[in-house]
């Protein structure tokens, strides 16, 4: 195995030969010709773990959720999920995302999620244009008829593949609000990114995770924040 530094440059220099039975010569040209060398690896590491340390020392944590403190959650029996606005390319994202989350919601048994085919005849007999930021009266109303003491609303901001010179990845990114019915008050937020291109991804190469994957740790996500 080389010795980074002066004893590496020195060998360069010279010619002498390494334990692992190279000269500095072949170390430096073994780099060239094989990125992902033992040694290239090596180096890698060391630079993505000085980026990682320089990158944290001077961030800043910033909420990613916000649980209103006069509410007591577990007073919430249902809750009913609106149609999610849809900002990223895929026009389905919306979808995708609102079946995966209430689906997910629906299986920790905390509260009844109204079924989405419910919501979508309240939405019509409520006759509420745009289902996806209602106003305080839409709140009401739509509550009303479909009997949820919460509604949550949202927004799919990203979905899909992003690329970074030839390396690519999925990446979905979700924001969330709920509703309690009765005061039509803003109680609970949150925001969910995941996938996305990583500092190994650009380095070493790799086409991130599956969509669905992504999508599905994006809404585990957002159900932590708000159950637990």
């Amino acid at each position: 195995m080389l010795t980074p530094g002066a004893d590496w440059d020195k060998n360069r220099k010279t010619g002498k030969q390494t334990c692992s039975g190279m000269t500095g010569a072949d170390s430096v040209k073994e780099l060239r010709m094989n990125p992902t060398s033992p040694l290239m690896r090596w180096i890698c590491c060391i630079w993505m773990a000085a980026a990682l340390l320089l990158t944290g020392c001077g961030a800043k944590s910033v909420p990613e959720s916000f649980h209103d403190p006069d509410i007591d959650f577990s007073a919430l029996r249902s809750i009913a999920v609106m149609p999610l606005a849809n900002l990223s390319r895929d026009q389905q994202a919306a979808d995708r995302v609102r079946d995966t989350f209430i689906n997910s919601l629906m299986s920790t048994g905390a509260l009844y999620v109204v079924p989405p085919g419910e919501v979508a005849r309240g939405i019509a007999r409520a006759g509420i244009t745009n289902p996806s930021s209602p106003s305080k009266d839409d709140v009401t109303k739509i509550a009303a008829i479909v009997q949820a003491d919460a509604l949550i609303t949202g927004v799919v901001r990203e979905y899909g593949e992003v690329r970074s010179g030839a390396t690519s990845a999925n990446v979905v990114s979700v924001g969330l609000q709920m509703f309690e019915s009765s005061t039509q008050r803003v109680v609970w937020t949150a925001s969910a990114t995941r996938g996305g291109i990583s500092m190994a991804d650009r380095l070493l190469g790799g086409g991130g995770r599956p969509m669905n994957d992504v999508t599905q740790a994006a809404v585990n996500d957002l159900i932590n924040k708000l159950l637990y």
